[in-house]
């Protein structure tokens, strides 16, 4: 029998992503421009269906980055960021100069908590800097509390930066996550619920604003004909090729959503008899995870149970791929000055949490795999 590797969650072409790639090759649209990038945007415009403009770039970060930009945040400023997440909702915070405050999580969906938010935002009025911006996360496909949020940052008039950059598919209350902020983003990496090989994406409320995007985007050359620039730009346009990729896999967007979430289905079943692992799922019919990522948490004591490092070596040594969950920002070396508020909730996820194999591409032979090794782990308690 194989013991081949099983990954966490590897990229799953649906079939016709080489045909967009061949018209590309064929009519010689190699550079970042070009009708599969149009027809990608296009694409992600209709799916989202909320009247939103997209600009398909480099990748999520990228977007984070022109976001931040164009909600005026400069140096010396102050950004709002969900502690549990991935460094590069973070980082460009950084790159502008500017300082994030961290925010713990609620418990529910492990984002970015209304009360510590409010309590931020307050304490930071209080001292003279009042926030330029609040990035808010949709955590492995999990909704934040989109309405709890918005009235917050909406009574003291700050920008919510939506990183949906794990949440392509995911909703709330119906409405399609990536559509919630005053400008969100995407995320087409390798190991996302759609890939691109290396890609993102920038979601506006206005065809002005993306072309701002865009324009950014592609080195801010102004419109002459020979090379002027009044405004500093970045190479963060996505090619032809890439976006080529991108229209193939929006073909099966919906299939690898629902694979995904059966494999969530599935650890619930797996886990169904025990109360020591904790499935994490959606509190109540408001929220629709894609489960980009399924995610358990390990309930037990140290000092009498197993951790979920021992699982997470017990299912290595089977060749099967898992991973903690995202390091708490405020707990990086690179952050350790930035403000931080809340209590103990993300370092208490991040302790006890553990990512498993989610892949839209997982067969029954690989569930078999993974069942048997988490037979193990359990046979434990």
């Amino acid at each position: 029998m194989s013991n081949s590797k099983i990954w966490l969650s590897s990229p799953h072409m649906g079939g016709n992503e080489q045909n967009y790639i061949k018209e590309a090759f064929d009519t010689n649209w190699v550079a970042p421009l070009g009708p599969n990038v149009t027809g990608f945007e296009k694409d992600l415009e209709e799916y989202l269906n909320q009247d939103v403009f997209v600009g398909a770039l480099s990748s999520g970060t990228a977007a984070i980055h022109l976001g931040l930009i164009m909600l005026g945040v400069k140096a010396g400023d102050e950004v709002i960021c969900q502690s549990m997440t991935f460094s590069a909702s973070a980082n460009p915070i950084l790159y502008l100069g500017a300082t994030p405050v961290f925010i713990d999580s609620e418990p529910s969906t492990w984002n970015i908590c209304p009360n510590a938010l409010e309590d931020a935002i307050k304490d930071r009025i209080s001292k003279g800097k009042k926030p330029k911006a609040i990035i808010a996360v949709h955590l492995y496909g999990m909704p934040f509390k989109v309405n709890e949020i918005r009235q917050i940052a909406d009574a003291y008039e700050i920008p919510i930066l939506e990183d949906s950059a794990e949440a392509l598919g995911s909703t709330y209350k119906g409405q399609k996550c990536g559509t919630f902020g005053d400008i969100s983003v995407l995320s087409f990496n390798g190991n996302k619920i759609i890939t691109t090989s290396g890609g993102g994406a920038i979601v506006t409320k206005t065809k002005i604003l993306k072309e701002k995007a865009v324009f950014l985007a592609t080195q801010a050359r102004d419109n002459a004909p020979h090379y002027q620039h009044s405004e500093i730009g970045y190479n963060y346009r996505m090619s032809n090729i890439c976006a080529g990729i991108g229209r193939g896999q929006m073909e099966v967007l919906d299939q690898h959503v629902n694979k995904r979430r059966s494999m969530h289905d599935f650890y619930k079943t797996v886990f169904s008899n025990t109360e020591e692992v904790e499935v994490f799922s959606e509190q109540n019919e408001d929220f629709y995870s894609n489960h980009w990522l399924s995610s358990i948490l390990i309930n037990t004591d140290e000092n009498s149970g197993k951790t979920r490092e021992d699982l997470r070596l017990l299912l290595d040594n089977e060749n099967i791929e898992s991973r903690p969950l995202w390091k708490p920002m405020h707990l990086q070396p690179i952050f350790n000055t930035a403000p931080y508020y809340g209590g103990t909730i993300s370092e208490k996820i991040f302790e006890k949490g553990l990512c498993l194999p989610s892949g839209s591409n997982l067969d029954e032979f690989d569930r078999e795999r993974i069942k048997n090794s988490l037979k193990k782990f359990l046979s434990f308690f």
